[in-house]
């Protein structure tokens, strides 16, 4: 049953922020989170591995192209993609896929805990009161993911404390999330640890 806007105000005001000790145990890195690195920066840290592939779809597919594997080496994540004609598209779907997934598992210190470093404030600044313009094409959505999974951690998986600090409303970060099933998966697991339901 869908929670009423009276219950959601209502629990808004009551989230309490829990202490460090009581977060979900995950290891903090040190920052910038390299999801906020430009792509040029990104990809110095990592290792490009082309390999032809084949696959379903007849003899043609992927005769001609290279599948790029991408290894970032400080976390030892790795994205992959193989499905174009071109070993440039596929490098630059793999590391769009590799900038999502250091979103969801590399986390560093929240804006709760510490002042935001120069690179982090300025993502901060520029969507706070903007999370909806992160629609699919937007090259900054898996550095603004990651932000918020920092501060979604710290807080305890609860959307309305993060609310406050990006200015915007609990059900534009839930549907950012969603967008994102990865993303929304971790969250539910952060608020289980909690004790809390899950997000739907």
């Amino acid at each position: 049953m869908a929670k009423s806007k009276s219950d959601r105000d209502r629990q808004a005001t009551t989230a309490q922020m829990p202490e460090p000790s009581q977060r979900l145990p995950i290891d903090i890195n040190a920052g910038p989170h390299p999801s906020l690195l430009s792509l040029e920066k990104l990809l110095e840290d990592c290792e490009l591995r082309t390999q032809r592939r084949s696959g379903p779809g007849g003899q043609h597919r992927n005769k001609t192209s290279s599948g790029a594997f991408l290894l970032h080496r400080p976390t030892g994540i790795v994205a992959e993609a193989t499905e174009r004609r071109s070993q440039a598209h596929n490098r630059d779907v793999a590391l769009e896929r590799l900038r999502y997934s250091l979103a969801v598992e590399v986390r560093t210190k929240s804006a709760f805990d510490e002042p935001a470093t120069e690179i982090e404030a300025a993502f901060r600044e520029r969507y706070r009161g903007n999370i909806k313009r992160m629609n699919e094409h937007n090259v900054d959505k898996p550095a603004v993911l990651a932000l918020l999974l920092n501060d979604l951690h710290a807080s305890g998986g609860q959307p309305s404390l993060v609310a406050k600090r990006w200015k915007c409303s609990t059900s534009a970060i839930v549907t950012l999330l969603q967008s994102v099933p990865i993303a929304f998966a971790l969250v539910n697991q952060i608020r289980s640890h909690h004790a809390r339901l899950p997000l739907r």
